[in-house]
């Protein structure tokens, strides 16, 4: 019985956390395909602990992660165009969720050609909003 109770008290709540994070994500992709690397590193928690793994690790917070974004992404053409797909949202605990999903970035050969993944995130709601706390991309 309470384990019923807590399922539908909970529902909602998680939907709702489900759709701020996915939120996020569209906001964080309309950021990118602006060519604004600073206002995608917000996404980010300004924490000496956030990780970012990729071919490399990088630690820090967002003047860590905009500077990996930034060598890796020089121009608007290396850039190209973001888009995700396929997010899941899966809540850890409270304030504390995982999100899955893909990722396409879409640019000329010049920029460095098409290029399509994998992520997994991490994050913790703050006062500002959801804010990643680790992000692994393959």
């Amino acid at each position: 019985m309470v384990r019923w109770f807590l399922l539908i008290c909970w529902t909602p709540l998680l939907a709702a956390q489900g759709d701020e994070i996915r939120a996020m994500l569209q906001n964080s992709q309309a950021a990118w395909n602006r060519g604004d690397l600073a206002a995608f590193a917000t996404d980010y928690e300004d924490s000496p602990e956030t990780t970012f793994i990729g071919r490399d690790v990088t630690h820090g917070g967002t003047q860590a992660i905009l500077a990996r974004y930034r060598k890796g992404y020089p121009t608007r053409e290396a850039m190209g165009t973001l888009a995700f797909s396929e997010i899941e949202v899966r809540p850890l605990a409270t304030g504390v969720a995982l999100a899955t999903g893909k990722y396409e970035l879409k640019r000329t050969a010049a920029g460095g050609g098409d290029a399509a993944g994998r992520f997994t995130l991490v994050l913790r709601k703050t006062p500002a909003g959801w804010k990643i706390i680790h992000d692994h991309s393959s």
